[in-house]
């Protein structure tokens, strides 16, 4: 085993647990650990994530689904429109610059991170944060 397979496996649990703990996608993780640590082109490391991440959904969609924390039927819902959403976004990601899809990915987590914030501060302050 290289370095470079021993890094890609620890990315691999801190995504894991990101996701698994917090709710979110491991491409929040694995898209800017694989553009920056190893240099992938954003198209490559999306794909690549996209490919990854699928043992760590379904094993935490499980474990969240035997606790008890799913509303199945929104997450059919949801599963089926992105599904769809999936097909399309590939194909725009596909034939789209990376360097355009490098600027959208880091505005989506601009924007992510802005909502987690404002979100947290409500919440300490007892105020419910309007979406």
């Amino acid at each position: 085993m290289s370095w470079g397979d021993a890094l890609a496996i620890v990315g691999g649990l801190v995504a894991g647990v990101i996701s698994g703990t917090m709710g979110v996608g491991g491409g929040v993780v694995f898209v800017p650990f694989m553009t920056t640590g190893y240099r992938f082109t954003q198209t490559l490391a999306q794909g690549t994530s996209l490919a990854a991440i699928v043992p760590t959904a379904v094993v935490g969609g499980f474990t969240h689904i035997r606790q008890g924390n799913v509303l199945r039927d929104a997450a059919i819902w949801m599963g089926a429109g992105g599904l769809g959403g999936a097909v399309v976004g590939a194909v725009v990601a596909v034939h789209a610059p990376s360097g355009i899809l490098a600027r959208l990915f880091a505005l989506f987590l601009f924007a992510n991170a802005f909502v987690l914030v404002r979100s947290a501060l409500a919440d300490r302050t007892g105020k419910t944060a309007a979406p």
